[in-house]
């Protein structure tokens, strides 16, 4: 005699019951696997994926909560997107290389000179004759160097051993307050003009004898 689920004792009725609980535990399981697949998929980090699928095993709260918070691409479509973008600045950057600078006019790689503004774009090679930009150090064709860029990095290499630190260059030398000059009595007069002679006191009157 089989054992009765929730005290269920018609087997009809009892047979549904297991079946339904069957089915969820195996929901409930690939839950567990479709999760961390999942997380896999879309967490580059262990610790992450491991944390997800451990919360996967709370009955189908878990994987919900995963859903919800789990990033919104896969780590190969951020790749693609990565390597798409990237592809995007390159193509952009050939078509600047292959645009003159000046007027943006169509050029080639082995173009001298712009044919519509005549802007000069690259020398010649002294050794191969082949087209070399002035901010090369070298000539990629016949690994000459080119004499325009060492002997620019030769004349700043110059200027930076003839230019002394800034803790070994001598302090500026401080210079002496001007000395006051000294006026004598005749200069101090003539600077401050003539002087007013002075003023005579008043005469009072004699008295009158017939007062007296």
């Amino acid at each position: 005699m089989s054992t009765a689920i929730f005290g269920i004792s018609n087997n009809g009725l009892n047979l549904a019951v297991t079946l339904l609980v069957l089915m969820v535990v195996v929901v409930w399981l690939a839950l567990i696997v479709y999760t961390y697949l999942d997380a896999k998929r879309r967490i580059s980090d262990p610790f992450l994926v491991a944390c997800a699928t451990m919360g996967s095993f709370f009955p189908y709260i878990g994987t919900a909560v995963y859903v919800i918070v789990r990033p919104p691409e896969f780590i190969e479509d951020a790749r693609e997107r990565e390597l798409e973008i990237k592809a995007a600045e390159l193509r952009v950057r050939q078509l600047t290389e292959l645009s003159c600078p000046n007027c943006e006019y169509p050029i080639e790689k082995s173009f001298l000179r712009c044919p519509a503004c005549q802007r000069r774009l690259k020398d010649p090679c002294q050794s191969c004759g082949k087209p070399v930009d002035p901010r090369w150090s070298l000539c990629p064709y016949c690994e000459a160097p080119v004499p325009g860029r060492s002997r620019r990095e030769r004349s700043a290499g110059r200027e930076e051993r003839s230019s002394p630190p800034p803790e070994e260059r001598p302090a500026p030398k401080r210079q002496p307050p001007p000395r006051k000059k000294s006026t004598s009595p005749a200069a101090e007069e003539q600077a401050s003009g003539p002087k007013r002679p002075p003023r005579k006191p008043k005469r009072e009157p004699d008295p009158d004898p017939r007062q007296a």
